[in-house]
């Protein structure tokens, strides 16, 4: 069974997209799925909160320009069952390089169809970069299904409506078959009636792509980047570890990850 191949994007920046990305993987990883988390943001945020040096050539930069393979890249992260693919400033240079070659759309998914049939992996997990640039575009296109981050905040839904339509955009292009596999709602604050009332709107309107689990916004979370560690690194006990936790056994069991 090949692996599932999930991006977390959202084109607004600090809506709690790579948090996610790092603590879902961590918590799949936990579950005992084999997992593989691609840091593609040139601000390389994903591999930091790992505890982990930005190192020169460590990105898929020259894979994506037809240099090397992708699984020459896999770091491991000292976790068990977790892996990363690691990024550094030289990856923003794809914009420049690859805008007008060929299949400038399908090279990260032509990166990593070796490892999604090679049966290393249950789950591969990209950090996608807070824009709708090409590196977000190759992230798109390389995954099964996109996983929305979105604060509770309506400022945050703005952007909903426009990343939906990137998606559609894309299917209709023929390059890929990215469905949107679910909206995670991020940064939740239970004091509030905002947050009450952007999660009830949101799954108004949407419905069954919402989460069940939220995200709530702490203080652990928020310190553990840090750390250089994951929430059940930094504090086990957390309610965002719970959910964190909670969100992979909800993924994994509505998309299949690992035969679940």
């Amino acid at each position: 069974m090949s692996a599932k191949v999930f991006s977390i994007a959202n084109q607004k920046g600090g809506v709690g997209k790579t948090t996610t990305a790092v603590n879902l993987s961590a918590a799949l990883a936990r579950r005992k799925l084999r997992t593989l988390l691609i840091d593609m943001d040139q601000q390389a945020s994903a591999t930091s909160m790992l505890g982990l040096e930005k190192r020169q050539g460590g990105s898929l930069y020259k894979v994506m320009c037809g240099e090397g393979a992708a699984a020459d890249k896999i770091l491991d992260t000292g976790r068990k069952n977790l892996s990363i693919i690691p990024s550094e400033v030289d990856i923003s240079a794809i914009e420049v390089e690859l805008s007008g070659a060929e299949n400038y759309l399908m090279r990260l998914k032509e990166c990593i169809a070796p490892l999604k049939k090679a049966d290393l992996f249950d789950a591969i997990v990209i950090d996608a970069p807070p824009s709708l640039g090409l590196l977000s575009m190759n992230s798109l296109v390389a995954s099964d299904y996109l996983l929305i981050a979105l604060q509770c905040e309506y400022l945050a839904m703005e952007g909903l409506g426009q990343i939906m339509g990137v998606v559609e955009q894309l299917r209709n292009a023929g390059v890929g078959e990215l469905q949107v596999g679910g909206i995670v709602m991020t940064m939740y604050d239970s004091r509030t009636n905002l947050s009450k009332q952007v999660v009830n709107e949101v799954r108004t309107h949407l419905g069954g792509l919402v989460f069940k689990t939220i995200i709530p916004r702490t203080v652990r979370l928020a310190e553990a980047p840090s750390f250089g560690r994951t929430i059940f690194e930094h504090s086990r006990f957390n309610e965002g570890s719970f959910a964190y936790d909670k969100l992979a056994k909800e993924v994994a069991k509505k998309f299949g990850v690992g035969g679940e």
